[in-house]
């Protein structure tokens, strides 16, 4: 029988940030860089995945005691651009380490890590500052020596979720049904409303077949106008010699007589 294993993914609920305190007088540049980077990357805890950010907070401090090795302090060279034409700068390291040494290590970090999106979001937990001092005590950081790896205390406890509170079980009394009151106010027993909703349909289908019974007849009974065009208009011509003719006949029955 074969029994398969399933691949663990980290998650939110995983993932435990902690601080911890580096001292770099007197470290050299690149393995300092490459001892934070594990850190900031989670590569010291077994949950380590590369597509999540499972690492922690480091704090370097004394980053003016950095050191290089070979006599590189003298070969090697910080370049910088500003974006237009011309605009390279070059820095010997020399200088830079005595003038901006925040500047050289969170370089040498950054090189160590990888170039995309998680990486950018990894140098926000780095905090390097020049000398001994940091504003950062609220956090408890836990001072780490170079090559030292962190303890593994496990997993979070998961927190324990609010439990929900149990509904009230109804008493006797308003467990009854209650009864409906209508429009008109009287009182309706449960289940009764299917029935009284199938009256009214009833009652409403029977108007309608009514008032269309009625309207037919009405139709029906009602005669026919003649069209008024069929009849000729008379003119104003017309109209005043009739008139006329009519008063002459009147007044000549009235001489006869």
């Amino acid at each position: 029988m074969t029994t398969s294993t399933r691949t663990f993914s980290p998650r939110a609920r995983h993932i435990e940030r902690r601080w911890y305190v580096v001292d770099a007088d007197g470290a050299v540049l690149g393995r300092l860089a490459s001892e934070v980077a594990k850190i900031l990357r989670g590569k010291h805890k077994p949950i380590f995945a590369p597509h999540v950010d499972t690492g922690d907070h480091v704090i370097v401090v004394n980053a003016r005691g950095v050191r290089l090795t070979g006599g590189k302090e003298n070969e090697k060279v910080y370049y910088r651009h500003s974006g237009y034409p011309g605009g390279l700068r070059e820095i010997g390291y020399a200088r830079l380490l005595a003038e901006r040494p925040v500047v050289a290590v969170e370089k040498a970090v950054r090189g160590m890590l990888p170039k995309n999106r998680l990486a950018r979001g990894m140098l926000n937990k780095l905090k390097v500052y020049e000398g001994a001092e940091h504003p950062h005590e609220a956090q408890r950081p836990v001072a780490l020596k170079l090559g030292e790896i962190p303890r593994w205390e496990g997993l979070p406890e998961p927190k324990a979720s609010p439990q929900r509170r149990p509904h009230p079980a109804k008493t006797s009394e308003e467990a009854k049904p209650t009864r409906r009151r209508s429009k008109s106010g009287s009182a309706s027993r449960p289940g009764g409303s299917t029935a009284a909703k199938a009256e009214t349909g009833r009652r409403t289908s029977s108007k309608r077949s009514s008032a269309s019974a009625g309207g037919e007849t009405k139709k029906a009974s009602r005669p026919k106008s003649r069209s008024s065009s069929s009849k000729p208009k008379a003119s104003p011509a017309d109209t005043a010699d009739a008139t006329e003719k009519s008063g002459g006949r009147r007044r000549s029955r009235t001489k006869e007589s």
